[in-house]
């Protein structure tokens, strides 16, 4: 009797330390867990400021004639801006190292025409396209005049300027391999050499080779009667925000729906209404 009477004290001892024991489990876990992290929207509400990563791309973003930016992305950073209820601090950066000066914090979204690619996507998250571009090419009429595909422009003797970092470049290596690929830090330096005939031609975004041809219709015109590639254009990231990222894809999803997007890029790549505005 005495033995059983132990027993049973020593199984409800050892029922008590169990209980116990997962009793204190979750506060040990909870100890532990790291804290929730502040989402970038969060913190440019708070700021009341969002800045912007561009680089200048014609009609995306360029100066107007007192130094101020406008263009198609300056529109829709303002706009987005606006929506948020905050300022927009615009920060030029070259486009060859415009994701990373993203990635070190430098401002909190690129706006700048940037298409969607696997290896970009590696690096940042893209929200849902806002608009889309096509590449096309531009050439000089003296140093190319006849030629009507793409195939005439892809041998040795043919010397292609493209901006450096851009999906025009990778499209250039990509459908024309035999032919001199010309890289440029700046969009200016491709038109630069195509004008003076330094090269045959200029691989880049529309609407940039039609409205060259427009420009300069003595020197130059357009080999190709469509666009030869169609690229999704959206807002880059960091990753890991997802509070941010629904934000934007919604904010891209209304902007459509009320045709205020597609105003805007009708405005400044089907338009010369605007032309007066620059330098």
């Amino acid at each position: 009797m005495k033995a059983l009477r132990i027993t049973a004290l020593l199984t409800i001892f050892c029922l008590l330390a169990f209980a116990l024991g997962c009793g204190q489990a979750p506060q040990q876990t909870e100890s532990k867990a790291a804290p929730a992290q502040v989402s970038q929207l969060e913190t440019i509400l708070q700021r009341g400021t969002i800045k912007v990563g561009f680089d200048t791309f014609k009609p995306w973003a360029m100066k107007d004639k007192d130094g101020n930016y406008v263009g198609f992305e300056i529109e829709v950073a303002q706009k987005l801006a606006k929506d948020m209820g905050v300022k927009v601090e615009f920060v030029p950066t070259k486009w060859s190292g415009i994701i990373p000066a993203l990635l070190t914090g430098k401002f909190d979204i690129i706006i700048g025409g940037m298409s969607v690619t696997p290896q970009r996507n590696l690096k940042v998250n893209f929200s849902v396209p806002y608009e889309f571009s096509g590449l096309s090419i531009v050439a000089n009429q003296e140093l190319a005049g006849g030629r009507t595909m793409l195939a005439d422009f892809n041998n040795p003797e043919t010397s292609i300027a493209v901006r450096l970092g851009t999906t025009a470049a990778e499209a250039a290596k990509n459908f024309l391999p035999n032919a001199k690929t010309l890289f440029f830090d700046e969009e200016s330096q491709t038109i630069q050499e195509l004008l003076n005939g330094r090269v045959h031609a200029v691989v880049a975004s529309n609407p940039l080779p039609f409205t060259l041809a427009k420009e300069y219709q003595e020197k130059l015109y357009l080999p190709l009667q469509e666009d030869f590639t169609k690229e999704p254009i959206s807002f880059a990231v960091r990753k890991g925000d997802p509070d941010y990222m629904n934000w934007l894809n919604n904010w891209v999803l209304v902007n459509m729906s009320k045709g205020w997007l597609q105003n805007r890029y009708e405005y400044w790549f089907f338009t010369n209404e605007w032309e007066s505005m620059v330098q």
